[in-house]
């Protein structure tokens, strides 16, 4: 089937011809399992140039961190990425497979519902009835899956998790292997086998880790984007990379708009105004970053459907409402005092956003 068929790729689909660059280019010794060297992650995900091949950035904040998680990656240890919501960590935890493996697809997602299966293993039932336990029965996590090919695994919202779910990886990140006793059985990892694993620091729902799990963990806090500019270069290069898997007949949002969009989301995070001289009511969303992102893609979808292809106030708007107000009773109260006290006084170069949301509050 055609890539153009899916509405999402994954990053060694995607991003094939830069891998396969670095590949062929290697010059640094590459660890067991690796698919290349650690210095050839980093350029893969910060960006650089590959023989003649110049390299997309794929994160873009503090390159110690990226080194500190691909170095965790190199020995023994669990990888914990942490941070807001929308601060990439899903994004890099993929990327990092990509780069390492060629395999991101090696996924466990963190749920209230994720059962202590999920991470190690079930039984095809059918077959377990009619034949009794065998390893054509068993069903492999992705976990064991990665244990057996020595590879990496991606661990989402992993404290979305019960508690003594989370706490089935003690022994599996401590003794490196699965027991199946059905079986009596013992699944060791190869070489090259780790895990990547995210959590989010507010969101609803989270259950802390435990001491004992933490100490398996090597932790990286991903912090949100230190200043305006790099939050509109993050922002920008995304819904680029977005509009075209999309195929979204629309032109790129010019600069004004992005800045625009990016000094409300961060206005409203911090409770204050970019200089600091007005307190601004804080909304009950986390307005990241990948909201923005997702707030121009649909503004290029309105704009391509039901205009002219160029994105203008009211496309905005109309997304700026739906991003902010996820509770009516206090979100659209701040964001209506946001409208009259912050945006109306911004001056000319918010005239027409400022209307244009004040249509869609009467």
């Amino acid at each position: 089937m055609e890539n153009q068929k899916f509405q999402r790729l994954p990053a060694e689909i995607l991003y094939q011809t830069e891998l396969d660059t670095l590949i062929a280019n290697e010059q640094y010794p590459v660890p067991p399992g690796w698919n290349m060297s650690p210095r050839s992650v980093f350029t893969y995900i910060c960006g650089g140039r590959s023989g003649k091949l110049e390299i997309t950035p794929k994160y873009i904040g503090n390159p110690r961190l990226v080194e500190i998680a691909i170095a965790t990656l190199v020995t023994d240890r669990a990888l914990l990425l942490i941070g807001e919501p929308g601060t990439a960590k899903s994004w890099l935890s993929e990327h990092l497979c990509a780069a390492i493996n060629g395999d991101s697809t090696k996924v466990i997602q963190g749920t209230a519902g994720t059962s202590e299966e999920a991470i190690r293993y079930s039984w095809n039932y059918a077959m377990l009835i009619a034949k009794g336990p065998s390893e054509e029965a068993l069903v492999k996590s992705p976990l064991l899956h990665a244990m057996e090919s020595g590879s990496l695994v991606r661990f989402e919202e992993i404290s979305r998790c019960a508690s003594e779910v989370q706490d089935a990886l003690i022994s599996i990140l401590s003794e490196k292997r699965v027991s199946v006793p059905e079986l009596n059985l013992e699944i060791p990892a190869q070489k090259g086998f780790s895990l990547i694993a995210t959590a989010n620091t507010r969101d609803k729902g989270v259950n802390e880790m435990s001491a004992a799990l933490k100490r398996r963990f090597n932790i990286v806090v991903l912090p949100a984007p230190g200043d305006l500019k790099t939050e509109m270069d993050i922002v920008t290069q995304r819904v680029g990379q977005l509009s075209g898997s999309l195929g979204l007949q629309a032109k790129m949002p010019d600069q004004d708009i992005v800045e625009q969009v990016v000094t409300i989301f961060r206005e409203l995070r911090a409770g204050a105004t970019l200089d600091g001289k007005l307190k601004v009511k804080t909304t009950s969303g986390v307005l990241s970053s990948a909201e923005a992102i997702s707030l121009l893609a649909n503004s290029m979808a309105l704009a391509a459907s039901f205009g002219d292809g160029k994105i203008r106030a009211a496309d905005v708007a109309a997304g700026l409402q739906g991003a902010i107000v996820k509770d009516e009773a206090k979100d659209g109260v701040a964001w209506k005092d946001y409208l009259e006290n912050i945006l109306k006084k911004k001056g000319l170069a918010y005239y027409e956003l400022y209307h244009a949301c004040m249509e869609l509050n009467k």
